[in-house]
């Protein structure tokens, strides 16, 4: 199995386990969304300094973690891209911020540490929150979720066409890179002198493909919206689930649980 291949097969993985079975699976995309967004703003409102105040907001994807049956290993290999792209946005912050915050064990702890890890951790929840959303709800009714909070149609539809059509040229790359080895099978990977066609070839391919399966959506009626979508109504097990995480957040938010708990030990 390829590169390619192996993406196609993480694409294709991530739609079996939005068809999943799970209690999470079965609350309304629009309450799901709404909670994810209110859970990444709530996250990223911390304070630089606040990395105390924030680690408890681990609460919200530890549940569903285990409530759904996903593994947050799986999370973190399918992310693995991601990742140093968030670790990197405060990396230079203890060179720049050297004011010493704290001593442990007699080794100083500067607020640029501090900020670096908070920072982290924050990249770090707002992209579970993400996953587990994409994770335990297909992507159709996410996008009528967005349209149901009145976002322009043209993002949603922009998301949900990147999203096939990424698939569709991972499909692509797959097919011509097994082409080429079969071509060329004592050669590792694609020789350079090769690389101008090879694009060429893939942006031709991956635009027709694209092309015939919006033809193929318009002609089964689609014209933006998604009627296509079984429209799940939000029950009172939906608005219990949101008010439940909002008044956690909340309380999370406004209450360093951390260190309330912390203080009691020391009495």
């Amino acid at each position: 199995m390829n590169k390619a291949e192996k993406a196609l097969y993480e694409l294709n993985e991530m739609d079996e386990l939005a068809n999943g079975n799970s209690l999470i699976h079965h609350f309304s995309a629009l309450i799901k969304l709404l909670v994810t967004i209110i859970y990444i703003l709530t996250v990223m409102s911390f304070d630089r300094y606040n990395l105390s105040g924030l680690i408890i907001m681990a609460i919200y994807p530890y549940v569903l973690f285990q409530i759904s049956g996903l593994s947050f290993t799986g999370c973190l290999y399918k992310l693995r891209f991601v990742l140093p792209l968030v670790l990197a946005i405060g990396i230079f912050n203890p060179l720049f911020d050297r004011h010493v915050f704290v001593v442990l064990a007699g080794i100083p702890v500067t607020y640029g540490w501090i900020s670096f890890f908070t920072i982290a951790v924050k990249g770090i929840l707002a992209i579970s929150a993400s996953y587990l959303l994409m994770a335990t709800t297909k992507i159709d009714a996410i996008c009528k979720a967005m349209r149901k909070l009145h976002i322009p149609s043209i993002i949603t539809i922009l998301l949900l066409l990147t999203y096939r059509y990424v698939s569709l040229m991972v499909e692509e790359v797959s097919v011509m890179t097994n082409a080429y080895h079969l071509r060329a099978p004592d050669q590792k990977g694609i020789h350079y002198t090769a690389w101008g066609s090879f694009l060429g070839q893939l942006l031709l391919r991956s635009m027709d493909r694209a092309k015939e399966l919006y033809n193929a959506m318009m002609l089964r009626g689609y014209q933006g919206e998604f009627y296509y979508v079984d429209d799940q109504p939000v029950g009172l097990k939906d608005i219990m689930y949101f008010l439940i995480w909002i008044i956690l957040f909340w309380l999370c938010r406004s209450v360093n649980v951390v260190q309330w708990i912390g203080s009691m030990f020391v009495r």
